[in-house]
């Protein structure tokens, strides 16, 4: 079955995007389409039906199709734990954790993976829409390849370049993109979109035409900026709004280091009478936050060392002093409690390491990693949420008597005796709307009568028509085989 690669002259230059919007577009044609990312590397991960995990973009773009994610869309994801180190995830389970250096000689045994998943994909849909990793412009990570280049001839699935003009020298980056890769590489590329024009895009109609006479691929059309684009979950960290968002009562959210899971809070976001702000590196927590969010991590003891590097931990007193409320969820949870020990060194280190010692709980980092798709029931409120667990580590206490939740009958999280210091592994809670207004309510938060899983259908659909009108689709999908 026909299939088409867009790749990046960079990363960030918005493919994820694009794929997801192609895959709506070729939807709404009758097709039966799959997205599918060989490597992924990123921290914010979905749970999927077959019980693995894979990048959340590709969640998003499955989403798109109309169908539930599967492992075979996003076979290697890398889940970095350390400026140097990354999990490496093969077909949705934990292979292994590793070295950068190391993952260069593990990457090429890898490509019996990525092309079985592929192969499963194309075999059962009309047409796979593949999104590459960073750039193939990174020449000197081409050997073993699995991301870009490397495998879109091994599949032979043609490729579209795509240009980020937002950030400037887009003639640069498409041209300079064809100087430096092989020539049987370049020959892979069937043509380039530019991405993210801000103003009137026919004030590139020149440097359009010169893309084109310079390097003789085909242009298949400039995309304006999105403005939506916000509304969906993002991919990357660095995507996160520094600011405040919205407006009315302040939510806070600590942007840790390993920062995992963060789209947890992309419903917050889009509450009216919430002002969520992301406290960054060398930030206050602001003084008049309501609530406090310590988010998932991936290095839960690192990013303890790194909260109380920037005075977080001072700053979380203080809040608790004026009667704010503080919510853990998963690596955050872990961190409210006395102690997070690692005995077989699995997230770094082995040590033992002193929590926030807010919770009355200690947590023992294990072997086995949770992945599940739950319906759990608040216990404060009794109202069902559907979210899911993804984490390594047992947490238990006297605190965990108050349970924040019960999954099949078994309690989940921990609550102080006050009931405003919280912790729960469930990930995507927010995302259940009479949960959310609820939960906010209880913070004398006012909501609307936002629909979220509406809000995102609907911004696919504005992103659709937003690829629709600017690019050549047609000759998009006749382009693949």
């Amino acid at each position: 079955m026909p299939a088409i690669m867009i790749q990046g002259c960079g990363s960030n230059v918005g493919k994820s995007m694009l794929v997801a919007g192609l895959c709506r577009v070729a939807m709404r044609r009758g097709l039966s389409v799959a997205p599918f990312k060989p490597q992924n590397m990123s921290n914010n991960a979905a749970v999927t039906a077959d019980g693995g995990e894979i990048g959340r973009a590709q969640a998003l773009q499955a989403l798109a199709c109309g169908l539930e994610p599967v492992t075979d869309m996003n076979p290697v994801l890398l889940k970095p734990e350390s400026e140097v180190g990354a999990q490496v995830i093969v077909q949705g389970k934990r292979l292994t954790t590793a070295r950068a250096r190391d993952y260069a000689a593990l990457k090429p045994t890898l490509m019996a993976s990525v092309l079985d998943s592929f192969e499963r994909l194309r075999a059962t849909h009309d047409l796979v829409i593949v999104e590459g990793a960073g750039s193939p412009a990174e020449v000197n990570l081409r050997a073993g390849d699995i991301a870009n280049m490397g495998f879109a001839r091994a599949a032979d699935v043609p490729v579209i370049l795509t240009g980020d003009i937002d950030r400037g020298g887009v003639i640069a980056q498409v041209v300079g993109t064809q100087a430096v890769i092989d020539s049987a590489d370049a020959a892979m590329v069937k043509g380039f979109i530019i991405n993210k024009f801000r103003g009137d895009p026919r004030l590139f109609d020149d440097g359009y035409a010169m893309i084109e006479q310079i390097t003789g691929w085909r242009g298949f059309g400039v995309v304006p900026w999105f403005a939506q684009a916000h509304l969906l979950p993002a991919e990357d960290a660095l995507d996160l709004a520094s600011g405040p968002v919205g407006d009315g009562v302040t939510i806070a959210c600590l942007t840790l280091s390993r920062i995992a899971n963060f789209d947890d809070l992309d419903p917050l976001k889009a509450e009216s009478g919430v002002n969520l702000v992301m406290v960054r590196a060398g930030q206050p927590i602001p003084g008049d936050a309501r609530l406090v969010i310590i988010p998932g991590s991936k290095s839960t003891r690192g990013d303890l060392a790194f909260l109380r590097a920037q005075g977080w931990n001072i700053d979380l007193a203080a809040h608790i002093r004026r009667g704010g409320h503080v919510l853990g969820i998963c690596g955050g949870y872990q961190m409210l409690g006395h102690s997070v020990n690692d005995p077989d060194g699995i997230e770094g280190p082995a040590g033992e390491t002193e929590g926030l010692g807010l919770l009355d709980i200690r947590t023992v980092m294990t072997q086995d990693k949770r992945l599940a798709r739950v319906t759990a029931t608040h216990a404060a409120s009794g109202l069902d949420v559907a979210g899911y667990e993804i984490h390594i580590g047992r947490s238990e206490g006297p605190d965990t008597a108050r349970p924040f939740a019960h999954v099949d009958g078994r309690a989940e999280g921990a609550t102080s005796p006050d009931g405003r210091i919280t912790g729960s592994y469930l990930h995507g809670l927010f995302a259940a709307d009479d949960f959310r207004r609820a939960y906010l309510q209880g913070l004398n938060i006012t909501t609307g009568t936002q629909n979220h899983s509406a809000l995102i259908e609907t911004t696919i659909d504005q992103l659709a028509d937003h690829i629709e009108a600017h690019l050549d689709v047609a000759g998009l999908l006749a382009l693949a085989r």
